[in-house]
């Protein structure tokens, strides 16, 4: 509205001063320069900025009202005022007003060695082409000389500049000054026709500002909404190997346009203090600070953001900065939780005209909550990654560090070189732990875990099976013989006696050897065949023995189970389970988990995981699944005609996903029995969804799109699905039982059960905990916002008949538009 005001004025004062250079008409083209200098306009084109001002046309109409003297002196007034008013750097002041000095008094010499004067003008008839041509390349040369002197001060501080870069910086603005020059050339033809034609220039350039402005506006704001979308896709797909910071910083700095950008972490635990900076035209990170001190310091003790600059206020801060070459800084505190566990800096707008404004404050605010999510996961993902591979009595290698190990052993082997497992199996434990406790069984196991530590070859792998009494060791070795005599040895140190508090126990050991390539090639086979090995290691004198085909007497019982499960299946001899599922905001129960149970006719109860195997190996998983997605259903059915909906889980072996006719049986069995689609969820543990995840994708998109819900079990026992978690089309993630047993005593364990729900959370996904004991579990799991619990706090697993008595007693019932709603009287 400023340059409006200013044109107007302008024109009617030089339409009232027809005489060649009067002075007022130099005021007020002074004004003019002056207003159309300070009022820039902005353009976003996809991802370019393109920076307008109209300086063309009050240039061009000078040169035709205003002597050459006047002229160049109004324009060198004009640029000194502007440099005051914006607080540049001497040096570089002086530069620019010498550099337009030099335009203005080309422009002008073009003017007099071209024009044609007329009784009214020194610069010829208005209405005349020729007049124009001058007029225009007048401007021309203004624009040229101002170019060609920015390049040149660019090539010599900073070198020469690619002529890519020299044609993205050259075009735009030709292209712009030939624009201006243009409406400038309409203006003037415009004041000689008619005086009241400027109502009509008036009304074009005030819609025209309005509309700029509504446009800059919403398109700041879109601009804003999807660079932080980048930026947190980008956090998101950063692997977890200590690059975070790079890209973090990164696309903070281009974001915020500013000369440095810093994240500072303060020392935690065995965590050093983290001190790094992105600036510009430097690669890399460097360990320096962009901001003060003082502004960090203030906002770690206060959790609050702190802002200064020329826009931003502040205090003497402002002047210290200043005196360091910083315009300005805007320093964040990283929160986890309640916790402030760093800050997010930015310093310095790039551009002498730029600042920071309450706007960017906000900003680097919403990138700031993001960030802490990541910083906060990047540090938890080790105690992640190390959970996964380790197990959490002895620290020793876990199953799938095992495994992992063995694949790699395999595929190093040399010829002449055998690949060992050593698989220990720890006598007495069980008794330990009747007669003293669990307490004094862990530190047995404690130490039988470090003694073959010890003792073992330094490039042999220890490793400790689940969570019971067998250990592994693996190596290369050059025969049979050799993993013999290690075996002996090792079994000979654990003897040894140990003390376990006042008492001096003795501890014996079975170990069961497998060799490689003589008894199979797959880790998988290796171990089960050291299993074997083990068993027969128990009967024979001296505790060690090799495995033989002839000792797989367990495969007959395999295949007698497998027959007694196809009969079990054919005559529904297995029982469904449930388990309920409650809301842990509301207590309200919101559905159950359907577990098959099997009693055998001879050998008793059958753990899942025996008869499952047994369905996976003898083809017969399929008919297991359906078997329990049929009772599920059909139960879910009767309680929706009873008036009080639940929802029914089902859990999914990996090798249900191969199946692509899965999703059609599925679509069939909720049609069949009239569930809705959302009621049902199928649960895959996450294993099994991330390991062949691009074979197991179809099937799980299909699932989605049916309308189930699909849940990723057991998660935070491996790492990598954290990475997958973006690309799977799940719903909800189950947080694994070891986990959620010991976040009331082991501080690890609840920032691990934290992490899983902020990661969560932040994928839109709700998070179920497995495995509730305690009241004080729950608490801890209601404040840090999981969504549902299930556990034997709440009940065990329950046939139907004492689920329907389970209701009865320990909830009520509450009336609701889509239903009658049970919530649990109490807990405990």
């Amino acid at each position: 509205m400023a340059i409006l005001a200013a044109v107007l004025v302008s024109v009617i004062a030089i339409r009232n001063d027809r005489p060649i250079g009067g002075w007022s008409t130099a005021v007020l083209f002074l004004a003019l320069f002056v207003a159309t200098e300070l009022s820039v306009i902005r353009f976003d084109v996809r991802r370019q900025t393109f920076m307008l001002t109209l300086v063309e046309i009050p240039l061009l109409l000078g040169l035709f009202f205003l002597s050459p003297l006047i002229f160049v002196a109004t324009r060198v007034a004009a640029s000194i005022l502007i440099h005051l008013k914006r607080r540049a750097q001497p040096v570089k002041s002086a530069f620019n007003v010498a550099l337009i000095a030099l335009a203005a008094s080309a422009a002008s010499l073009v003017v007099v060695s071209f024009a044609k004067p007329t009784t009214t003008s020194a610069v010829g008839d208005a209405t005349a082409p020729r007049t124009w041509l001058v007029l225009a390349a007048a401007v021309l040369t203004t624009v040229l000389i101002s170019l060609g002197g920015v390049v040149g001060i660019i090539t010599l501080v900073q070198g020469s500049i690619p002529p890519t870069q020299l044609v993205s910086i050259a075009v735009p603005g030709m292209l712009m000054a030939a624009v201006n020059t243009s409406i400038a050339l309409v203006v003037l033809l415009t004041l000689q026709a008619s005086w009241w034609a400027l109502v009509v220039i008036a009304a074009l350039l005030a819609f025209s500002i309005l509309a700029y402005r509504n446009y800059a506006q919403s398109l700041r704001q879109h601009r804003t909404l999807s660079e932080i979308y980048d930026l947190t896709r980008a956090i998101s797909d950063t692997p977890h190997d200590g690059t975070l910071p790079d890209t973090l910083l990164g696309r903070i700095r281009q974001l915020m346009q500013a000369e440095y950008a810093t994240l500072w972490l303060p020392a935690q635990g065995r965590h050093p203090e983290v001190l790094l900076s992105a600036r510009t035209d430097d690669k890399g990170l460097l360990d320096v600070a962009g901001a003060p001190d003082e502004l960090r310091r203030r906002a770690l003790e206060s959790g609050e953001t702190v802002a200064v600059g020329a826009q931003l206020g502040g205090d003497q801060l402002f002047n210290d900065m200043r005196e360091i070459g910083l315009k300005d800084a805007i320093v964040v505190p990283l929160r986890a939780g309640s916790a402030v566990i760093g800050t997010l800096e930015v310093a310095s707008r790039l551009g002498d005209n730029f600042h920071f404004t309450v706007a960017d404050v906000r900003l680097l605010e919403a990138v700031a909550a993001h960030a802490a999510v990541a910083v906060e996961n990047n540090r938890l993902v080790d105690r992640l990654r190390f959970d996964a591979y380790h197990d959490v009595l002895t620290g020793l290698p876990n199953r799938r560090r095992i495994v992992q190990s063995l694949d790699e052993a395999v595929r190093v082997r040399t010829h002449g070189e055998v690949v060992a497992i050593l698989m220990f199996d720890i006598d007495g434990l069980r008794d330990v732990n009747d007669s003293l406790g669990h307490a004094a069984g862990d530190r047995l196991v404690a130490e039988v875990g470090s003694r073959l530590r010890a003792t073992a070859p330094p490039a042999a792998l220890v490793g400790r099976l689940g969570g019971g009494d067998e250990f592994v060791v693996t190596l290369r070795a050059a025969n049979a013989e050799s993993a013999i005599a290690l075996a002996q040895k090792l079994r000979k140190q654990l003897q040894d006696p140990m003390t376990i508090g006042t008492l001096t126990l003795d501890v014996d050991a079975a170990v069961g050897i497998a060799l490689h390539p003589e008894h199979g090639s797959e880790p998988a086979m290796l171990l089960q065949r050291a299993d074997v090995a083990t068993h027969a290691a128990k009967s024979v004198a001296n505790g060690v023995q090799l495995f033989d085909p002839a000792l797989e007497s367990r495969s007959v019982r395999r295949l007698g189970l497998a027959g007694d499960l196809r009969r079990a299946l054919d005559n529904g001899d297995l029982e469904i389970y449930f388990q309920p599922k409650v809301s842990l905001r509301d207590r309200r129960l919101v559905g159950v988990e359907c577990l098959a149970r099997w009693d055998h006719p001879t050998h008793g109860s059958v753990a899942p995981e025996d008869f499952v195997a047994v369905a996976e190996h003898t083809g017969q998983l399929g008919r297991l699944t359906e078997a329990v997605l049929r009772e599920g259903l059909r139960r879910a059915r009767q309680w929706v005609d009873a008036g009080r909906p639940l929802s029914v889980a089902v859990n999914l072996s990996p090798r249900t996903l191969h199946d692509h006719e899965f999703a059609s049986t599925v679509d069939n069995l909720l049609q069949h029995y009239g569930v809705a689609a959302d009621r049902l969820t199928l649960e895959i543990t996450e294993d099994g969804m991330v390991d062949g995840i691009d074979r197991h994708l179809p099937t799980l998109r299909h699932l989605f799109d049916l309308g189930v819900r699909l849940s990723v079990d057991d998660f935070g026992t491996g790492y990598s699905s954290l990475s997958y978690l973006r690309r799977l089309p799940v719903h909800e993630v189950k947080v694994d039982r070891s986990f959620v047993q010991g976040m009331a005593t082991d501080p690890g364990d609840l920032a691990i059960v934290r992490a899983v729900v902020d990661i969560s959370r932040h994928f839109g996904l709700d998070v179920v905990a497995e495995g509730v004991e305690s009241e004080l579990t729950l608490e801890l799991l209601d404040e840090i916002g999981c969504d549902i619990g299930q556990g034997f706090l709440f009940s065990r697993p329950l046939p139907y008949e004492r689920l329907e008595a389970w209701l009865g007693a320990q909830t009520d019932a509450e009336p609701t538009p889509g239903g009658e709603v049970r919530r649990l009287r109490a807990v405990g």
